[in-house]
């Protein structure tokens, strides 16, 4: 876990080791291009809400428990009914060959060295069929969008049922793309050598077809998507379905209502919506509203162990990660995910630890204090 620095004659310095995931992020940084780079980082707007995931974490105390023996822990969760390593998993993020030339099969071999949920984003750069070849026993779920065209919504969701993906997440806060301004300053496209390979000849860009959004043309996403469709998608599979994108307690209970199996709560990372809360901060009111009828997970400004004690204190069964796992990427491919995800295991044990919490069930709301303003 370390990197060879070299100074400006080429001379190679001491080794840094890479200790937390913001030494990966700094990493990114210098060896990504700008253009991608500002992709990954991308908030919207003023980024207000983009900030806020992580400052919101900065604001919760954690009220630890002493002479508990900690002598032996274990941090091993459930999500679904599926056995994990700990309660952290990959978030669903597009187009991980712009970090790592073996993208998502990269990522999805290294959740499954770690033993934990990857979930697959629809606009990934290798297709679903690449990424269970390169990890066949890997735990995943398959992140979904519902397209004007609803064909190829139902298409995606059988072929995915029957590569034997565990869950379908169904993203919903994107009706429409939110404004993020680098890209647009930028003009960002995927380079001409990659594809959003789930969609390879299925949304055919003809000459002068208009404007491409993120792989696809634009325009392709049905805004008009409403709560009657998820009985639509569970008409179309038997598998679980868990709705991402809920910050409020109105719209958990309408989820619990319409017979999901999850929810994470999300905003996007702040791509969206700017100015909505920080998904830490929305997570209480749902947990406390569902009140265990369905599992609670949620994304959104995890760096630390210590953040995934709290969030798991809070309520949520587990969290995931995006832009970190595609920093890990940038780094060292598979290896870089694994050494990311390695590092907020070692982090969370040790945080449960001098907490006082032998394992995840004893995790709980008692070891949080909200800092007084």
């Amino acid at each position: 876990m370390s990197i060879t620095g070299c100074n400006k004659e080429g001379v190679r310095c001491a080794e840094m080791a890479m200790v937390c995931l913001t030494d990966f992020e700094e990493y990114a940084r210098e060896h990504l291009s700008k253009a991608t780079w500002d992709y990954y980082a991308a908030g919207a707007d003023e980024c207000c809400t983009r900030d806020d995931n992580l400052l919101a974490y900065k604001r919760i105390r954690l009220r630890p428990r002493i002479l508990r023996d900690v002598s032996i822990s274990d941090t091993r969760t459930t999500v679904q009914g599926t056995e994990i390593s700990f309660p952290v998993g990959i978030a669903p993020t597009a187009f991980h060959c712009l970090a790592w030339h073996e993208g998502e099969m990269a990522t999805a071999r290294a959740t499954e060295a770690v033993n934990t949920c990857y979930i697959t984003s629809t606009y990934s750069t290798c297709s679903v069929e690449e990424i269970v070849a390169a990890a066949p026993n890997g735990y995943r779920w398959f992140q979904l969008y519902v397209y004007r065209n609803r064909k190829v919504s139902e298409q995606i969701v059988h072929r995915v049922e029957a590569l034997g993906y565990k869950a379908l997440v169904l993203t919903v806060d994107v009706p429409y793309t939110g404004k993020r301004r680098n890209d647009i300053r930028n003009q960002f496209k995927l380079p001409p050598h990659l594809k959003v390979k789930n969609f390879d000849g299925v949304f055919e860009v003809k000459e002068n077809a208009g404007p491409e959004e993120y792989g696809i043309p634009a325009n392709t996403l049905d805004p008009s998507i409403s709560w009657k469709d998820v009985y639509w998608l569970q008409s179309l599979t038997r598998l679980p379905i868990i709705i991402k994108g809920i910050l409020t307690k109105e719209d958990a209970e309408l989820a619990v209502e319409h017979g999901v199996q999850g929810i994470i709560v999300s905003n996007h990372g702040g791509r969206q919506l700017d100015g909505g809360p920080a998904t830490i901060d929305a997570l209480s009111e749902i947990v406390d509203t569902v009140q265990g009828r369905i599992e609670v997970y949620l994304d959104g400004g995890i760096r630390t162990g210590s953040d995934v004690l709290k969030a798991v204190a809070l309520g949520a069964k587990c969290v995931f990660i995006g832009r970190p796992a595609v920093w890990g990427l940038a780094y060292k491919g598979e290896e870089g995910v694994r050494e990311v995800l390695q590092i907020l295991n070692d982090e969370f044990r040790l945080s449960m630890a001098l907490a006082g919490c032998r394992n995840v069930a004893e995790i709980n709301r008692n070891l949080i204090q909200f800092s007084k303003l």
